[in-house]
């Protein structure tokens, strides 16, 4: 996958953001170790999610009746910007725990929003029986290998920004993300997993050897969400992912004021979990072990950090 990965770099340079990496200091945050942000809340929309929609537009042949996609909020961010500067129309449906903010940034984008369901599944059932009708272009959150080798590029970012990283950490909803990374890395950096223990599908999954659905709650609910994991990332996880750690809401929140504490970085809880990971000993790395954290969207109401 790691052609495609490339392929997808190129085909979507024009219309993302090669975003910072902050390398903290030792002491920062209480780590000792070296560690890198890649700020991905940077990115156009707020988060990682326009690499994954710019390639599935660019790649496929959008019709009349534009793009359309179900989403905890990021994902219908991202099919709403990158449709707006390739001049689709975009139809978004979201759950009813999707933030606010999110919601009224999807309108302000232009697109045409339904809310619906109660979590992510249900939207995305809601957005079939509409693309049954409509034959608009189906973006799917996280699980099309036109997403998976957009959000690859990442990890080829992040690898040129970095030299010698010795493991990332990535949060999990769907799973798009990480089986990007995992793909690009192909074991030459460790790729751990981090899970809300509120919404766990790819540790569910990997304990039963096949993607099964979880159910979902917690402060990360509209961002990493997804009642089970991708068909198409789980082989790249089963076979590149050394390990999921699960982190706890609390320890999220943490993260998250912490973040912002420290670096003035605003994340959503969604956007914390990695961090979380660290900040919280559910991942200890070595003395010197080089680590790189994904900050991966910043989505939410400042007003609620502080």
């Amino acid at each position: 996958m790691r052609d495609a990965i490339v392929a997808a770099a190129h085909r979507i340079a024009p219309h993302v953001r090669r975003t910072p990496v902050l390398p903290l200091a030792p002491g920062d945050a209480g780590l000792t170790g070296p560690t890198f942000l890649k700020l991905e809340s940077l990115q156009h929309a707020g988060s990682f999610k326009p690499r994954g929609a710019f390639n599935r537009m660019l790649a496929a042949r959008v019709p009349a009746s534009g793009v359309i996609a179900a989403s905890g909020g990021n994902h219908g961010l991202a099919v709403a910007y990158a449709a707006g500067v390739l001049g689709h129309h975009a139809e978004v449906f979201v759950p009813e725990i999707s933030s606010p903010v999110k919601v009224r940034r999807l309108r302000e984008l232009g697109a045409t929003v339904h809310v619906t369901g109660r979590d992510y599944a249900d939207a995305r059932a809601a957005m079939r029986d509409r693309q049954a009708v409509t034959g608009a272009l189906d973006v799917h959150a996280y699980d099309q290998a036109e997403i998976l080798a957009g959000q690859g590029t990442t990890a080829r970012e992040f690898e040129s920004q970095v030299d010698a990283l010795d493991t990332v950490l990535v949060a999990v909803g769907g799973g798009g993300l990480i089986g990007g990374i995992s793909a690009w890395f192909e074991g030459r950096v460790r790729v751990v997993g981090v899970e809300p223990v509120s919404a766990c599908a790819l540790s569910a999954a990997l304990a039963a050897g096949e993607p099964v659905d979880v159910d979902v709650a917690g402060v990360a609910a509209d961002s990493l969400g997804a009642r089970r994991v991708g068909g198409e990332m789980f082989p790249l996880a089963r076979r590149y992912v050394e390990r999921v750690v699960l982190v706890d809401d609390e320890a999220i929140l943490a993260a998250q004021r912490r973040l912002w504490r420290d670096f003035r970085i605003v994340a959503e809880p969604g956007g914390s979990a990695a961090f979380a990971a660290l900040l919280s000993g559910g991942y200890r790395p070595g003395a010197r072990e080089r680590v790189g954290v994904l900050v991966c969207g910043g989505n939410c109401d400042p007003a609620m950090i502080v």
